[in-house]
């Protein structure tokens, strides 16, 4: 219970990974220096075994080769991997994703989304918040669609994506997943309203 008193919040912190749409590396630190710093700052590991933890990470997330690298020599679906990297390598149990994607060039996307799909299936638990609606309905569990900041419906992929039970819903992912209809919707908006 995160709310007890007695719980070091702290502790629970250091067990939760956080992936923004913002890559937050270090323009000045290389790749494996961006992943060995966290470690070495918060977890108090030695220079050695962080420097052989980021090169796993960086394996794992296809990034071997830029283990050198400096962020501005890397393409954007590079950095939000090795930002992944880094998060990984801090041992989460948990691992929060904030729009992972949306920053990103749409040729760029699904390399970032292999990755997470990989650690679905290693079985890690994953929050992610996203409009990648394929994604979501092939790897999530459990699907929540939230609405100014309330939980309009909740369920399985199959409930909330493929058979929605609120209005709300229903109007969002067919904007989302027919984005051509959403610009008819949108240009037919404007040329009534423009009409008055």
């Amino acid at each position: 219970e995160l709310t007890d008193p007695d719980v070091d919040i702290d502790a629970v912190r250091r067990r939760i990974g956080m992936v923004f749409q913002q890559f937050n590396l270090f323009p000045h630190l290389t790749v494996t220096e961006n992943l060995t710093l966290p470690q070495r700052r918060v977890l108090r590991r030695d220079k050695a075994k962080a420097a052989q933890v980021a090169a796993e990470n960086l394996a794992r997330v296809g990034l071997s080769e830029k283990a050198d690298a400096y962020p501005a020599s890397l393409s954007g679906g590079q950095q939000q991997r090795v930002a992944i990297a880094r998060s990984l390598s801090m041992g989460p149990e948990v691992m929060l994703f904030d729009e992972p994607t949306s920053a990103l060039d749409p040729e760029l996307v699904g390399d970032v989304l292999a990755v997470m799909r990989m650690l679905a299936d290693e079985g890690m638990t994953m929050m992610v918040v996203t409009h990648e609606m394929t994604f979501a309905r092939e790897v999530a569990d459990r699907v929540v669609f939230m609405d100014g900041g309330t939980i309009v419906e909740d369920g399985t992929p199959g409930q909330v994506i493929g058979a929605p039970v609120h209005e709300r819903t229903r109007h969002f992912l067919s904007r989302l997943l027919d984005p051509a209809m959403a610009q008819v919707e949108e240009e037919t908006s404007d040329q009534v309203g423009g009409a008055g």
